[in-house]
């Protein structure tokens, strides 16, 4: 006789276990929740240096949620604070300044090593008792019911929760099963990502320097290390990452200047197409998408991490709160609220860093004499100067409680 397929049933069921997945998982799982993550990926192999070398910053609000749910501590050990900000066009004298010291309550952010961030989350989730992992493993066909949804794992198990959740990425394949339409911006560049080492210390200071051809930003690491994203048209940046090591430090040298005395690649070169690309809708029937999956945007200003620990502080509440009070987390009427909260927050910041991208991505006469005239001008005003610091700190509207402090 055949053996009858094993059914196991979760709260939630969440597709996807990057670094926006696990930090959803934990954010349930400690107020109560049954979560199942499923992904292909064999998670174990994927906490070395070699699998992913960006680095993200992590804003001030986020990381205000990431203290309040206990995460901080597990990935935050390497982290390195940012002070202050400097952004500059080109090699234009003008530039735009971004010091803490003008806030007054801690730091711009925090920049961490995504190979830390994956290993802390992997240590808190793999032996959480209301976290159980199917990695690697692979959806075979998902189906949503009227009172659940319905998974089937080539593992052979089949998995019912009242929601499921997509934290895929970019790429998302229930997204698209889900015949949710995505609509895609390609900004013909390619954003190269390595990390370097430089003789003098760079004091916490994050640097944006913008060039026609795509910003170039210099992200403080320990050490004396720092993160770059170097962004060029792909046929450039094909060449570049193709060089020899001492042809490609020399590139970098005449891009980074010499504020930090000599300075070099430590390894490994990444390379990452650019574009946006925004869902038309978050959710379907028991099933919504959350990070990379609903939003992806340029680098241009690292705000793509946040958006989706701000998905997952606003998501969380959302359920939990239904979950309280006996309800169906899975319910049009739940998800609705995820949606409402959180659609508008990341379509302004979305289409905020495309228009920034075009506007700096530009080598037309006019307007680099405006943008610059910009830039000297905010410069001098101090209160939109921290009018624009609250917003890439993620401390204005109507925020969840997790970004605030507040637990759950």
């Amino acid at each position: 006789m055949a053996k009858k397929p094993q059914t196991l049933k979760f709260d939630l069921l969440i597709s996807g276990a990057g670094v926006v997945g696990m930090t959803l998982a934990y954010s349930l799982a400690s107020q109560g929740l049954k979560v199942a993550i499923v992904d292909t990926l064999d998670i174990e192999k994927s906490l070395g240096d070699e699998f992913d070398g960006r680095s993200y910053a992590i804003s001030y609000a986020p990381y205000v949620m990431l203290k309040t749910i206990g995460l901080w501590d597990k990935i935050g050990a390497e982290a390195q604070p940012i002070n202050e900000i400097h952004v500059t066009d080109g090699e234009s004298p003008v530039f735009l300044h971004f010091d803490q010291r003008e806030l007054g309550d801690g730091p711009l952010g925090q920049m961490v090593e995504v190979r830390h961030i994956r290993s802390g989350l992997y240590d808190a989730i793999k032996d959480h008792e209301n976290i159980t992992l199917f990695c690697p493993d692979k959806i075979l066909a998902s189906e949503n019911l009227s009172e659940h949804v319905k998974i089937d794992l080539e593992s052979g198990v089949t998995l019912t929760a009242s929601l499921l959740v997509s934290a895929e990425g970019r790429g998302s394949t229930l997204r698209e099963q889900n015949d949710i339409k995505v609509r895609v911006w390609d900004y013909k560049q390619t954003g190269i990502v390595t990390t370097v080492e430089h003789e003098l210390p760079h004091q916490g200071i994050a640097h944006e320097k913008f060039f026609p051809s795509g910003p170039f930003a210099i992200l403080p690491l320990k050490d004396n290390r720092s993160s770059i994203v170097w962004c060029e048209p792909p046929e450039r940046a094909k060449t570049i990452i193709g060089l020899s090591e001492r042809s490609f430090n020399a590139e970098l040298s005449k891009k980074f200047g010499s504020f930090l005395g000599e300075v070099k690649s430590l390894g490994q070169r990444w390379a990452y197409p650019l574009t946006m690309q925004l869902a038309d809708d978050y959710t379907a029937a028991r099933f919504c998408l959350i990070g990379d999956a609903v939003h992806g945007i340029h680098p241009i200003a690292g705000q793509g991490f946040n958006l989706g620990l701000r998905d997952i502080a606003a998501l969380s509440e959302v359920l939990v709160d239904a979950h309280r009070l006996g309800g169906d987390i899975g319910s049009e009427l739940v998800l609705e609220r995820y949606v409402s909260w959180r659609r508008t927050d990341n379509n302004i910041l979305a289409l905020g860093m495309d228009g920034l991208t075009r506007l700096f991505s530009n080598d037309n006469a006019l307007v680099t004499f405006a943008r610059r005239a910009g830039i000297a001008a905010v410069e001098e005003l101090p209160e939109v100067k921290k009018f624009f610091m609250s917003h890439a700190r993620g401390t204005v509207g109507k925020l969840p409680k997790l970004l605030k402090g507040e637990t759950l």
